[in-house]
Formats: C-alpha cells, structure tokens, sequence
C-alpha cells in the first residue's frame, strides 16, 4: 500500500516537474510576498542562516532550496520526485548558486543522526502514507538544538474542502490534509514548538477566483497564483489578513484555517 502510494505521488510530481519553466519563477516571493505568510512566520523563527546545514525535505520546483541557498544555507535539496530535483538544479543554476540534489523518501531519510541545523519541508506531510513517520525521521537527522520547520494544509475548513474536491486535475489522489491535533505529537517529540495557522477571512481570495474571475481551479493552481499575482492581490490580502489576526483570538477557530506552520527545536 504504502509503495503504491509513493509510486502515484513520484509519477504525478515527475509529470508536473516536466512542464515547468524555471525561468518564470521569482524565489523571493514565495518567502517574502504578502500572501506567504507561512514562510514569513518561519523566517523570523530561524535567523540567521549563513553557514547552516539546512535540508529542505519535498522541495518540489526548489524555489525555498534557492532561497536558503541564496541567503548563505549549505542546502540539500530533496524530493521523491526526481524529476522535481532536476527542476530544482535548474533553478538554481539560474539563480547563480550551488547546492546538493537528493532523491529521498522523506519517511526513510538516507542521512545518519544530527546531520542538520535544520529540516525545511514545505507542503510534503500531507503527501505521505505516514506523517508521523516522517516527523520522526525530521527529528532524527536534525542536531540537538536545531530546528524543524514545515507548514502543510489543515483539513477542518469546509470551504477549502469544497476547492479540494473541484480541483482533483492538480492534486493527487492520495493526499490527506493535517488534522491541528497534529501539534500534540510535534510537542511530544520536541523540546519547544511554535506554531501558528493562516488563512481564514483571506481565503475569500479563493471563492474571488472561481465565483468572480471565473478560474478554473483544474487549469491553474490556486495555492501558485496567490504568490504569481501577490501585488494585485495584496490591497485585499492585508485587508483580510488583520481579519485573521482577530479571528485567531478564538482558539477553535484556529483549526479552520488552511495552513499550518510550526517551527520546533529539538
């Protein structure tokens, strides 16, 4: 079952990382742009980052591989994907930096104890036949004092709910969103865990694309096109943001939102 699984997600990444054109990505905004939110929350968490061993797990196109790279980290790409570690040679090339690609099962990491600074991995856990696995093996390679950071899609919103059932072209069929309980076991595992949620009133943006401009959430990735068109969206984004800040006041509604980032140390 579980190879099967890891099968579907390599031949649906593979074939996606083979329409992609490195050159229309702009690393910077998947980190700094006003609908990133996750990443920007991470990065205040982590610091500095010149000089660290950073392993970014699920890396997909390489957009964050490039950026850590580009801000001093000593960075291992890694993705089941080999197509999408091929991708993100490229991207990396383009940008002007140097870094190590890796085919990984990120529930089998083939790296020995206290190999890094830090584990990065980006949209991957609900991906995996195991999550909790991987969580395990993330702590593993990870040094004593240093930091595993993710953020990955929640499964309690009904609204984003009614996207994924629309949208079956770009997603792959054995994904399975987070459930918040999840945090409970990171903080079992770690010495310290931070952690925040995004995206509630702002994913109105997502009912603005279908029901107002009409985009076909099976021709465009929506979680993409909030970071391509981020300074046309970013009046309404803050707006809705503020909006979040208050909603999140109210602990149960914190489990609505899409997102979910944590930042622990071990």
């Amino acid at each position: 079952m579980t190879e099967d699984v890891l099968e579907r997600e390599r031949q649906f990444h593979d074939l996606w990382a083979a329409a992609i054109e490195v050159d229309g990505i702009n690393v910077k905004d998947y980190f700094e742009a006003c609908t990133a939110p996750e990443n920007r929350f991470i990065l205040q968490k982590i610091g500095d980052l010149r000089g660290k061993s950073l392993l970014d797990l699920g890396c997909g196109a390489g957009e964050s591989s490039v950026y850590f790279s580009q801000r001093g980290a000593c960075c291992v790409a890694s993705d089941y994907s080999p197509g999408m570690v091929d991708v993100t040679l490229k991207l990396a090339a383009a940008n002007g930096v140097q870094l190590e690609g890796k085919t990984i099962n990120a529930m089998e990491i083939d790296f020995p104890n206290n190999t890094f600074d830090l584990v990065y991995a980006a949209n991957l856990l609900h991906h995996l036949p195991d999550a909790d696995r991987a969580l395990q093996e993330m702590h593993r390679v990870v040094k004593p004092g240093g930091k595993v950071c993710f953020w990955d899609p929640l499964r309690h919103n009904p609204i984003i709910n009614i996207y994924r059932q629309m949208a079956t072209a770009v997603r792959t069929e054995d994904e399975s969103p987070l459930d918040i309980r999840i945090v409970d076991r990171i903080q079992s595992l770690f010495s310290q865990t931070e952690y925040d949620t995004f995206w509630l009133a702002s994913l109105l943006i997502f009912c603005q694309f279908y029901l107002i401009e009409r985009v076909d959430p099976n021709q465009e990735r929506y979680w993409k096109k909030i970071i391509s068109e981020q300074a046309r969206l970013e009046p309404t984004y803050l707006r809705l943001e503020k909006l979040d800040q208050l909603l999140k006041k109210i602990p149960l509604l914190r489990r609505f939102a899409w997102n979910l980032a944590v930042v622990a140390t071990k």
